[in-house]
């Protein structure tokens, strides 16, 4: 019993954690707040998480496992390459319009010292792997380079990471709808003629 309260706990520290690590940055959140936020001492907070970046590692891996459980998803479908990456951008808009932990992840990484692996780790090589695939297949236009074409892919999904965190109060899947909006434009420019719509 005591086992599994600790298990809730923690579990329920870091989901506070990611929102305000979200939210604040790293600098901007400090452990007295995370546990006003978590409505639980400093001591409990501690017995669980000896120093603020326990913790903020803690929201990393979180963030990161459910990228990766995201991009196996997606990916383990099969399918042409290009079709895949739109899947996979749409599904990662989806997730991180969702998952604090997930945006935490991404600002942490980035700005934190002492961070794990980029969070940006757990999916791009997938996609400039499945651009070079495409290209590869005849999918994208025979003037489109797959690591530019990937590059674009990057810094169109960090924005969904800004954005999210500003959007917050908006009906769900506004950021959802608006990342495939442009995903839409991006595909139509980098991919062969036949291959310009977005798969049913």
């Amino acid at each position: 019993m005591k086992q599994e309260r600790g298990v809730r706990t923690r579990s329920h520290l870091i989901s506070v954690a990611a929102a305000e690590f979200d939210r604040n940055g790293y600098d901007g959140t400090s452990l007295s707040r995370l546990s006003r936020s978590a409505g639980i001492s400093i001591g409990a907070l501690t017995f669980h998480f000896a120093a603020k970046g326990e913790l903020a590692s803690a929201v990393e891996d979180s963030g990161r496992a459910a990228t990766r459980r995201v991009v196996e998803g997606v990916t383990s479908r099969g399918g042409p390459a290009l079709d895949t990456v739109s899947a996979l951008v749409l599904a990662l808009g989806g997730l991180i319009e969702t998952d604090a932990a997930v945006r935490a992840a991404a600002r942490l990484t980035q700005e934190r010292v002492g961070a794990g692996p980029d969070w940006c780790g757990c999916w791009l090589p997938q996609v400039k792997e499945l651009m070079v695939q495409a290209a590869e297949q005849g999918q994208l236009d025979p003037e489109v380079d797959p690591c530019p074409a990937t590059l674009l892919t990057a810094h169109l999904v960090g924005g969904v990471v800004a954005r999210a965190r500003r959007g917050r109060g908006e009906p769900p899947g506004a950021v959802t709808g608006e990342l495939g909006d442009l995903w839409r434009l991006i595909r139509r420019a980098i991919a062969a003629p036949a291959e310009t719509e977005l798969p049913k």
